[in-house]
């Protein structure tokens, strides 16, 4: 196996290990510093990165990683956002209203799936490389991993409104990429309407 493709993997061996340090953390403190638990989201992310530069380094772009590597991410980040929304729908001290939060993890979910699925019919028309990753994309990813990261950390307060912020940023990038994603597709999914 690859080196691209075992990090990829590892990655998702992580969502476990950042589930349990998550649940065992928790505090009815809500600015609980639940750092492990960031630590091991953290070293998703930069596994993410890192086993993208190897493949172009190496490479070694294989399907296996082209499948299994937007699928780790799509795993860590819903795993990451349904924790959140459960523990800021529990402590609602900083946040007082739960769906501050998690209208915008449903929207990033939401977009996940469609875009998911969006390249998986692509791809079967062999157009994939028409809903390639843009800059928009690249940009939502990286505002994205900062607010998850830093509403997983909630070291103090200024955190988790830094992150929630920041999340905001991510959810309307999250929105405009996915109408980008759908407008380079639409001659192709409205063609036999």
């Amino acid at each position: 196996m690859h080196i691209p493709n075992i990090l990829t993997s590892f990655r998702i061996i992580l969502i476990p290990v950042f589930v349990i340090f998550y649940f065992a953390l928790e505090s009815s403190d809500p600015t609980h510093s639940n750092i492990y638990a960031w630590a091991v989201f953290t070293l998703a992310c930069v596994t993410d990165l890192i086993d993208g530069f190897l493949a172009r380094r190496l490479n070694e772009n294989t399907r296996f990683g082209a499948f299994l590597d937007p699928v780790a991410d799509k795993l860590i980040v819903c795993t990451a956002l349904v924790l959140i929304v459960q523990h800021f729908g529990e402590h609602r001290e900083l946040i007082p209203y739960p769906a501050l939060i998690t209208i915008p993890a449903v929207i990033v979910i939401c977009r996940e799936i469609i875009i998911s699925a969006l390249r998986e019919w692509m791809a079967e028309m062999a157009k994939r490389d028409t809903v390639g990753v843009k800059w928009i994309g690249k940009w939502k990813t990286t505002f994205q991993m900062f607010a998850i990261a830093g509403l997983i950390w909630r070291q103090a307060e200024w955190m988790v409104y830094a992150s929630a912020a920041l999340f905001y940023v991510a959810v309307v990038l999250t929105i405009f990429s996915m109408i980008q994603y759908i407008h380079m597709a639409w001659n192709d999914l409205t063609r036999d309407i």
